[in-house]
């Protein structure tokens, strides 16, 4: 396997999420985070391509349009070792439950998609850690595809993968994209024990099942945070 560190050797507990765009990942995490945070608990939420250090290269590259599938890919994974090294891994070794708005699985899924070497890719973060958990949103594409399309008055160019060629109209290609992502996901689901949730079922099963698995799964108590007084 790939991951250099263990991270059973940290007190803290990494959980992340992982799904197409319109999964729902991202409510159920926000829940998830302010369920936890009501108990008392020590939380970290962190999320995909937030690093202040390079959003504005970031930005820049996507909007001249100038990023090749491989820098694409290394650009995402400076932002990731950015916040693992500041945020992620200072707070697993502090105790925290650290919750992930995507993880590295992201890449592997986009990137892969984009045409950049799956073994390379792996290697590219071979410095991370695997999740305590990583839970799968596995929502049907339509579903999916339906929540996004019908949120936004317009796709972004990369969002909607016309780097690729797939079509030159936009909602034509965001659904390819979206299509061949997907497929992606199924093949990481076993190799890296994603944990799958059944997206089409409503809001509230979903964050009872997310809850259960948790509950199950981390000694929550042990995560309290200490008050002073």
């Amino acid at each position: 396997m790939m991951m250099s560190r263990e991270l059973e050797r940290y007190p803290g507990r990494l959980i992340a999420v992982e799904g197409l765009d319109g999964s729902g990942k991202s409510t159920q995490l926000y829940l998830l985070k302010r369920w936890l945070e009501m108990k008392g608990l020590k939380v970290f939420f962190t999320e995909w391509n937030s690093s202040l250090l390079i959003k504005k290269a970031t930005s820049k590259g996507k909007k001249r349009q100038l990023l090749t599938p491989t820098t694409f890919s290394l650009i995402h994974c400076t932002d990731f070792a950015d916040r693992f090294e500041r945020q992620i891994l200072p707070l697993l070794k502090a105790g925290y439950l650290v919750l992930c708005d995507r993880y590295i699985y992201t890449a592997f899924a986009r990137d892969a998609v984009r045409g950049c070497s799956r073994t390379w890719l792996q290697n590219l973060y071979g410095y991370a850690c695997h999740p305590d958990i990583t839970f799968f949103f596995n929502t049907p594409l339509q579903v999916a595809l339906g929540r996004i399309l019908g949120g936004r008055p317009q796709l972004k160019y990369h969002e909607a993968g016309m780097d690729m060629g797939f079509s030159n109209d936009p909602y034509d290609s965001f659904r390819i994209f979206q299509g061949k992502i997907f497929e992606e996901y199924l093949s990481l689901r076993d190799r890296f024990s994603f944990i799958e949730i059944d997206g089409s079922m409503n809001i509230e099963d979903q964050q009872q099942r997310v809850r259960e698995i948790i509950s199950k799964s981390i000694d929550l108590p042990r995560y309290r945070s200490r008050t002073i007084g």
